[in-house]
């Protein structure tokens, strides 16, 4: 499909800096296909009135790291420069992807410091050597550091990587390191909140126990990719970077038990859906998986697993805009995305939330 079919306007001042204190409180637009009302505005502590005893929410349990890095590159011959690397997927003990800037400047072989001089701490200084580099500003970062030396490491020099379109308003602060995680983050891995996550709090989860809803948790470290603007024409051209992540073989019986009972699988996130759809065999059995994912999902995707979907407002051309009208229809989330723009709902990492009916 053409890129141009997901673009929309939306007014900057749409764009939240801050999320919704206390988190439940945010605004909730349910979005129903096939019910007499398509759409309806609701609030986030509203949610287990849309759920039913034997349904299952499924979580993202991944927690985001300091993973932007700001250091100096130094090569025999050439004097310092000043450069940022975002970490989006860890390849081995020492070893990540980065995407670096400014990228054509950086060549394989180059050394980087991370942090200040190294005179107060051991762990105020982060080297590596930049092993492989490839096109967009990707490049392998191969540490000094090992395991969970590494990790010490990257937490005392790193800071929270704010998506750009706040980043470009504002610069992160205490706030965010927590703001910007989930109450059940745990699996260290993230470079971004698996945000439609950010609104739960202890007070939803006891709604939602009593309720007689299943909670469930998944891991997908999120990468910087999500971020990246969708550069091709045409959907077909477009190729998305890999996540990695997992589903217990204990999770994965549990949620085929939901379905085999007629309980609804509800994923909180696109990330948790993404993975369960890449767990998920034809006939939608769900097995035990582990690795990297690149699915890419628009418009034509016969969903196998996930019958709901509780996501945030997503940019404009953007691959999970192409998901979410795959999984409601094209013309219904425009519609709804028209009508969020036009009653003040919050878009984006800190913004408000929608809870979507899959189309069948």
């Amino acid at each position: 499909m053409r890129v141009d079919l997901f673009d929309f306007d939306l007014p900057d001042e749409r764009i939240a800096l801050r999320p919704a204190d206390p988190r439940d409180s945010a605004r909730l637009l349910v979005v129903d296909p096939a019910g007499e009302v398509q759409l309806s505005d609701h609030r986030i502590s509203d949610l287990p009135d849309f759920l039913r005893a034997g349904d299952a929410l499924v979580f993202n349990d991944t927690k985001v790291i300091p993973a932007q890095l700001e250091g100096v590159r130094h090569r025999e011959g050439a004097g310092g420069q000043q450069v940022s690397a975002t970490l989006h997927m860890r390849i081995g003990a020492s070893r990540w992807k980065a995407f670096a800037k400014p990228g054509k400047r950086i060549k394989i072989g180059d050394r980087i410091s991370f942090g200040h001089d190294g005179n107060s701490c051991l762990l105020g200084k982060l080297e590596c050597t930049v092993e492989e580099k490839s096109e967009g500003g990707e490049v392998t970062l191969a540490f000094d550091l090992s395991g969970p030396m590494l990790d010490e490491a990257i937490h005392s020099v790193g800071h929270v990587p704010l998506p750009p379109y706040i980043a470009a308003k504002r610069a992160e602060d205490e706030r965010d390191r927590a703001d910007y995680q989930t109450i059940y983050a745990r699996e260290e891995g993230a470079v971004a909140a698996p945000t439609a996550g950010l609104h739960f709090t202890p007070a939803l989860f006891e709604a939602i126990d009593k309720s007689g809803v299943e909670r469930h948790f998944v891991t997908l470290h999120v990468g910087a990719g999500t971020f990246l603007p969708v550069k091709a024409d045409d959907t077909d051209e477009h190729k998305m970077h890999l996540e990695s992540g997992y589903v217990s073989a204990e999770t994965a019986a549990s949620l085929n038990a939901v379905r085999a009972r007629g309980g609804r699988i509800v994923c909180v996130g696109t990330t948790s859906l993404r993975l369960i759809e890449s767990a998920a065999q034809e006939n939608g059995e769900i097995r035990a998986w582990a690795g990297a994912t690149g699915i890419f999902i628009t418009p034509g995707y016969r969903f196998k697993a996930v019958d709901m979907l509780m996501t945030n407002f997503h940019l404009p051309r953007s691959t999970l805009f192409m998901l979410v009208s795959a999984f409601a229809g094209f013309e219904t989330m425009h519609a709804a995305y028209r009508h969020a723009i036009s009653t003040g709902y919050r878009f984006y990492s800190y913004g408000d939330s929608s809870l979507l009916f899959r189309k069948d």
